[in-house]
C-alpha cells in the first residue's frame, strides 16, 4: 500500500516549494503576519487578549514554559500598539552575566569601571518611545530590581558611574517560565516589583494543550527548512504526523522546530516521511516497574527529565505532579532521587537549593 500523505492545505501539490509555501500560507490566520503560526482556541484566546492590551502602554507579563513563544507575543503587542514604529529592544537577563546586566540595562560613563573607555547607551535609552522586552526576569538580580521598580514608577535613571538623571518613556513587556509569586514568597523577587510588572500577566499554553496547532506548524516549519536546505518536500506523510500530535512536547514549539529542521535534513524525496520513532529515542526509557515504590520513582523520575530536573516554580516537576513542592522533596529524598539523575543538574531556583 502507499504511503498516505498529508498533502499541504489539502490540495495536489507540485515539487516547488514556492506553491507550498502559497498552500501553507492559505491555511493560517492573520497571526501568520506576526510569524505566529496557529488557529486553535487556546491561541486565538491568547491573541485576543494581545489585541486588547496592546493599544495600551500597561506593562505586560507573559508567563509560560520554555519554548513557547513568548517573545513572539512580546513583539506582537509591540507591532500592536502606538509605538510600533518606535524600537523594540530584547533583553536575556539570564543569559548577560549579573555584573554586567546593570550597564546593559542603564548604561554607563566613561571610568564607571576598568575598562569602560566609553560612554555607552543603555537598552532603557535604546527603547525610548518604543518597547523594551525584559526576557526571563525571573533572573534579575535582587540588586537590580528598585532600579527596575523606579524606571517604571517615574520614568528615571541614572547611567552607571553618572549623576545625571534621564528620563525614558519606555514600555516594559516582561516574560519568566519561573512562577514569580513563590520567588516572592521565598524572598528571591520583590514584592513591589511583582505587582509593578504583572499589571497585565498573559498566560502562554503548552504545546501540549493545543494539539490542533501541531499540523500547521509541522507544515510551516517543514516548508520554511526545506527550502533553506533546497530539499524538493512538497509533502508530509499522516503517520507522521500522528506521531507529532500524539507526542507531549516537554520542550514545545522550539523542541518540534528542532524535530522538524532533523526530519527535513534526514529525508530524501518530495515526502517527509522520517521514522518519528528513530528521532525520539533520545526519550528516556524504563523497565517496567515491578512495586509500587518503582512506579512512583519512575514517574517522578520522568517528570523530572521532561522539566530538566526543576523541582519548584510554574511547571515545575512539583507543579505537574500536582503536589507541594515541599512534599515532592520529601518524595525524592524517600525514593533516593537526586535532579542529576535526569541528565542535568539546575543551576538556579527552588532545584538548585534541593541540590
Amino acid at each position: 500500500m502507499a504511503t498516505q500523505t498529508c498533502w499541504v492545505g489539502q490540495v495536489p501539490a507540485v515539487n516547488e516549494n514556492a506553491s507550498w509555501k502559497q498552500a501553507v500560507d492559505s491555511q493560517l490566520p492573520a497571526s501568520r503576519l506576526l510569524r505566529i503560526v496557529g488557529n486553535s482556541a487556546a491561541l486565538r484566546r491568547v491573541l485576543g487578549v494581545v489585541q486588547i492590551v496592546a493599544p495600551t502602554d500597561a506593562t505586560v507579563l507573559i508567563n509560560g514554559e520554555t519554548g513557547t513563544g513568548k517573545e513572539l507575543i512580546a513583539e506582537a503587542i509591540h507591532q500592536a500598539s502606538d509605538r510600533a514604529n518606535g524600537p523594540f529592544v530584547k533583553v536575556n537577563c539570564a543569559a548577560i552575566p549579573a555584573g554586567l546586566l546593570e550597564s546593559e540595562l542603564f548604561g554607563h560613563e566613561r571610568g564607571a569601571y576598568t575598562g569602560a573607555v566609553t560612554r555607552s547607551i543603555g537598552r532603557f535609552e535604546r527603547a525610548h518611545k518604543g518597547t523594551l522586552f525584559l526576557d526571563e526576569i525571573g533572573d534579575l538580580p535582587l540588586e537590580l530590581q528598585p532600579k527596575i521598580l523606579r524606571v517604571l514608577q517615574e520614568g528615571q535613571f541614572e547611567r552607571l558611574g553618572g549623576s545625571a538623571t534621564i528620563q525614558t518613556n519606555v514600555r516594559v513587556i516582561c516574560a519568566t517560565h519561573r512562577n514569580l509569586l513563590e520567588m516572592v514568597d521565598e524572598r528571591e523577587f520583590r514584592a513591589d516589583l511583582f505587582y509593578r510588572l504583572s499589571v497585565f500577566p498573559i498566560d502562554l499554553p503548552p504545546l501540549r494543550e493545543r494539539p490542533e496547532d501541531i499540523r500547521l506548524l509541522a507544515e510551516h516549519f517543514a516548508m520554511d527548512y526545506a527550502a533553506r536546505m533546497r530539499k524538493p518536500i512538497t509533502a508530509i506523510a499522516e503517520e507522521f504526523i500522528t506521531a507529532c500530535t500524539r507526542h507531549s512536547w516537554p520542550g514545545n514549539v522550539r523542541e518540534l522546530q528542532n524535530f522538524i529542521e532533523r526530519s527535513v535534513i534526514m529525508s530524501n524525496g518530495d515526502v517527509l516521511s522520517v521514522s518519528p520513532s528513530y528521532l525520539f529515542s533520545d526519550a528516556p526509557k524504563t523497565s517496567a516497574p515491578v512495586t509500587l515504590e518503582e512506579a512512583e520513582r519512575s514517574h517522578i523520575l520522568r517528570t523530572l527529565q521532561q522539566t530538566e530536573g526543576v523541582v519548584g516554580g510554574l511547571n515545575g516537576a512539583a507543579d505537574r505532579l500536582g503536589m507541594p513542592r515541599t512534599t515532592l522533596i520529601a518524595k525524592m529524598k524517600r525514593l533516593r532521587i537526586n535532579p542529576g539523575q535526569t541528565g542535568r543538574i539546575p543551576t538556579s531556583g527552588a532545584a538548585a537549593r534541593f541540590a
